[in-house]
């Protein structure tokens, strides 16, 4: 009589081993048989000392289903949480109240455990484990801390990292506290202008806490894509929050003597004055990251009732090689662009409020347009991302060097191309159309909602209309909106009120379909991830330059850009709510209200 073998299984109340696991994932069809000599070969040279699903996902198995896919990290910990029954559980730094997590369980008895607190309520705790099967801490933790105990599965490599991250920031923030680093932060004086991340390891050294949240603070901000850092103190506790796609979040609170410190050691990196907190101050900071990559951030302080407020603006280096298809340029629009920047003299604008991304496609422009036998310069406020393409000067009003006397010695360096940061005043409007009229390509910005507003802000500035007509080339209006998760969006219903609010007078028809925000680990349950640009073209053609006059009506202006081909921003952003790109909502979250235009085809 033959016996059958039983089926496989995960032993409990004990860790997960190797060979278990890998006999489980065999039996269960999620490794092809072709691939299960290699897994074999790992069970040879195995490590206790490394979760067995991050050495299996190490081997990236194609998945059985076929394709191209492997077995990631994420599939095999979806295979075990449907194996124990346990729900998965993606642990979100951002979400995650770090005080109150790590005040719960010691980081040994975390560590020991393979566990990590993720959120606290009056009856209950939530812990992430990555051992779903070595439980018995269970009942004891449970009693301890008079909760019940909801025991979810996580990424084992999420625990780990996280295990030390949280740990780590919290026992740096105990230890300033008891230090009162505010009154001590005056000594902190000897720190290199480039801070590298990653290097402040040794976590128990007093002298390290400080660092080491700065450390962590800024590497946190890159890993989540933010745009800004905002540091606000307040009475008690005050507030970290990273602007990411647009929006700012909360994501770390620190007591206000230890954001005092926090900010002390980020204004000595930037070279700020740290006894001046009286007086807005502004800096720089480079940094490099632990994979060697160096981002810059320009650093902005102002004393608020309870301290000094910074705010530091991260620039990704990287921005300055997007193509222009990277941008969001459609053909067309690609075209037109194309047909501005590429001309011998002339001045080009990009209208748009602040955040709206007009520095990046100014940057991108430049770098486009700078070749070997062109000689490329700025006048900025200040540079924001140092291009060694360019000619770069930087507006120091200290000493009497503003927009306008910047542009003046510019003339006198033989240049091809002058950026100018921003056109704010009389005198700076008046030396961009000096600079054209004697044979430069001029590029600039103005905070205009629309393109023909920019006509109007020049007159307004008193730039006399026939020197504009003589001189614009064209002005862009861009705005930028949130892009879907690519990972996560789905097909979903239009949301034909707010399409009708956003083409009201261009009767534009819906598309057939479009794809609705869902969230994911990928976005953060968001449901959007990245931004696009979309764009409003105006060409200044004789058209046009025939309605530019002292008294020039906005909107007769605006009427006649549409009638020679002008697609205001809800024809760029219609564009990419039919492509799936974006939806209705976001675009109505950031287009302004359309100009009433005359009899517009």
């Amino acid at each position: 009589m033959s016996s059958v073998s039983p089926a496989p299984r995960l032993s409990i109340n004990q860790f997960l081993d190797l060979q278990e696991v890998a006999d489980c994932l065999i039996a269960d069809g999620v490794i092809p048989p072709d691939h299960v000599g290699r897994l074999r070969t790992l069970l040879e040279r195995r490590r206790n000392d490394i979760h067995p699903l991050v050495q299996i996902a190490s081997l990236e198995i194609p998945k059985f289903s076929g394709g191209n896919e492997v077995l990631t990290l994420e599939v095999l910990t979806q295979w075990l949480s449907e194996r124990t029954g346990l729900p998965i559980y993606r642990i979100d730094p951002m979400s995650v109240k770090v005080e109150d997590v790590t005040r719960l369980v010691s980081q040994a008895y975390a560590r020991e455990r393979r566990i990590l607190p993720v959120e606290v309520f009056a009856d209950r705790v939530i812990i992430a484990t990555s051992e779903p099967m070595n439980l018995h801490w269970r009942s004891d933790l449970g009693q301890i801390l008079r909760r019940d105990i909801e025991v979810v599965l996580a990424n084992p490599q999420d625990v780990v990292r996280y295990q030390k991250e949280f740990y780590g920031v919290s026992r740096s923030v105990r230890r300033a506290t008891d230090l009162k680093m505010r009154a001590d932060a005056d000594k902190i004086l000897n720190f290199e202008q480039l801070l590298e991340l990653g290097r402040s390891s040794n976590l128990s050294a007093d002298d390290q806490h400080v660092v080491f949240i700065v450390d962590w603070l800024l590497q946190y901000a890159f890993d989540q894509r933010a745009s800004d850092i905002h540091l606000e103190p307040r009475r008690d506790l005050s507030n970290v929050r990273f602007r990411i796609d647009g929006s700012l979040h909360t994501v770390h609170q620190l007591p206000t003597p230890v954001m005092g410190a926090v900010t002390a050691r980020i204004k000595i990196l930037g070279r700020m004055d740290v006894a001046e907190k009286r007086r807005p101050q502004d800096g720089r900071l480079k940094t490099r990251s632990p994979n060697g990559r160096e981002i810059e951030l320009r650093l902005s302080t102002m004393p608020t009732a309870f301290g000094e407020k910074c705010v530091m603006r991260i620039f990704d280096p990287d921005i300055v090689n997007l193509s222009y298809t990277e941008l969001g340029f459609s053909d067309k629009e690609l075209a037109t662009w194309t047909h501005f920047v590429d001309r011998p003299h002339g001045i080009v604008l990009v209208t748009g409020p602040t955040g709206s991304g007009k520095t990046t496609t100014l940057y991108a422009t430049l770098k486009h347009l700078a070749r070997p036998e062109i000689n490329v310069c700025t006048i900025e406020d200040p540079i924001e991302m140092v291009a060694p393409e360019f000619n770069q000067m930087q507006v120091q009003r200290s000493i009497d060097v503003d927009f306008a006397q910047g542009v003046r010695t510019l003339l006198r360096q033989d240049p091809d191309i002058i950026m100018i940061g921003e056109i704010r005043d009389l005198d700076t409007a008046h030396m961009a159309v000096q600079a054209s009229l004697t044979g430069h390509l001029v590029l600039s910005t103005l905070h205009t909602n629309t393109a023909a507003a920019a006509i109007t802000r020049l007159l307004d500035l008193g730039v006399p209309h026939y020197l504009i007509s003589g001189t614009l080339v064209g002005v862009v209006a861009q705005r930028l909106v949130r892009t879907l998760c690519a990972k996560c969006k789905r097909p979903g219903p239009v949301n034909e009120k707010g399409w009708q609010r956003l083409t009201q007078q261009w009767k534009l028809n819906p598309p057939t379909k479009s794809m609705e925000p869902v969230g994911c680990e990928a976005c953060r349950d968001t449901g959007y991830r990245g931004r696009t640009a979309i764009y409003e073209m105006l060409t200044c053609d004789d058209d046009v330059n025939a309605l530019i006059e002292a008294e020039t009506d906005l909107t007769a202006l605006q009427t006649a850009a549409v009638r020679n081909g002008m697609r205001p921003l809800a024809f760029s952003a219609a564009r990419k709510i039919a492509t799936g790109m974006t939806t209705v909502d976001e675009v109505l979250r950031v287009v302004p209200p359309p100009v009433r235009v005359r009899k517009a085809t």
